[in-house]
C-alpha cells in the first residue's frame, strides 16, 4: 500500500528542520574557526609581549650595568678641550683629555706610538684608547690586537712611559690593568666607547691622521 505523501505543512517543517541543522553546523564551524584564530592571535600577542619584555629587561640591565662603576677606574672630570698646534704637557700618560691637536688619530691598530695630542682628539670623539708598554708579552699584545681588530672607535698603540702594563682610556676615564685577560677590560670598552662622558658623541674616528 503506497505511503501517503507528506502534506505541505509537513514538508515545510522538514525543510525548516534541515535548515536549522545546517545553520547549527555552520555556527559550530564558525566558532571553531574563531576559536582557532583567537588561539593563534593570543599566541602571537604572547610571543610579541615576551620579546618586548625581554628587550626592555635587557635595556634595563644594560643601563644598570652602565651606571655601576668599574672597580679601579679613575675619573678625571672638567678637562680643557682647546685645539692647539703646540706641544702639550699632559699630567699622565696616556692622557685622558685636555688641549689637543686640531686633527685626530684614525682609530685602528698601531704597532708604534702615536701622537698623544692627536689621540686625545680621538678620545674627544668617543674613542677608547687601549695602550700597552712595549715590553708586554707577545701573547698579550696578540690578544689585545685580536680584541681591537675591526672594532670602531677603538685605538690600540704602545705607550713607552706608562706605568701599568696595559691601560684603557676614554675621555676623562682610565683603567690600569696588569693583563690582557682582565675581565674589567670589555665592560670598560662597552661602557665608555661613545659613552655618556664623550664630549662630541657621533663625531668620526676616521678621516684624520693615520698614526
Amino acid at each position: 500500500m503506497p505511503q501517503p505523501r507528506p502534506s505541505h505543512a509537513e514538508r515545510q517543517a522538514i525543510l525548516k528542520a534541515l535548515q536549522a541543522k545546517q545553520r547549527a553546523k555552520a555556527r559550530r564551524k564558525a566558532w571553531l574557526l574563531y576559536g582557532a584564530a583567537a588561539v593563534v592571535v593570543a599566541a602571537i600577542i604572547g610571543a610579541v609581549a615576551f620579546v618586548v619584555v625581554g628587550e626592555v629587561r635587557q635595556r634595563e640591565e644594560a643601563a644598570a650595568a652602565a651606571s655601576r662603576p668599574i672597580e679601579g677606574e679613575q675619573d678625571f672630570p672638567d678637562q680643557s678641550r682647546n685645539h692647539t698646534r703646540e706641544p702639550v704637557s699632559y699630567p699622565r700618560a696616556p692622557a685622558t683629555g685636555g688641549d689637543h691637536a686640531p686633527v685626530w688619530t684614525n682609530c685602528g691598530i698601531y704597532t708604534a706610538p702615536v701622537q698623544q695630542t692627536q689621540a686625545v682628539h680621538s678620545l674627544e670623539h668617543g674613542a677608547v684608547w687601549l695602550t700597552y708598554r712595549p715590553d708586554l708579552a707577545a701573547d698579550q699584545i696578540a690578544e689585545l690586537t685580536a680584541a681591537a681588530d675591526g672594532q670602531p672607535y677603538l685605538l690600540l698603540s704602545p705607550v713607552p712611559d706608562q706605568e701599568a702594563p696595559i691601560v684603557a682610556t676614554a675621555w676623562g676615564k682610565q683603567l690600569a690593568l696588569q693583563t690582557s685577560s682582565d675581565e674589567r677590560l670589555a665592560p670598560f670598552i662597552k661602557k665608555y666607547r661613545q659613552g655618556p662622558q664623550t664630549p662630541e658623541p657621533g663625531a668620526v674616528c676616521t678621516g684624520g691622521i693615520q698614526g
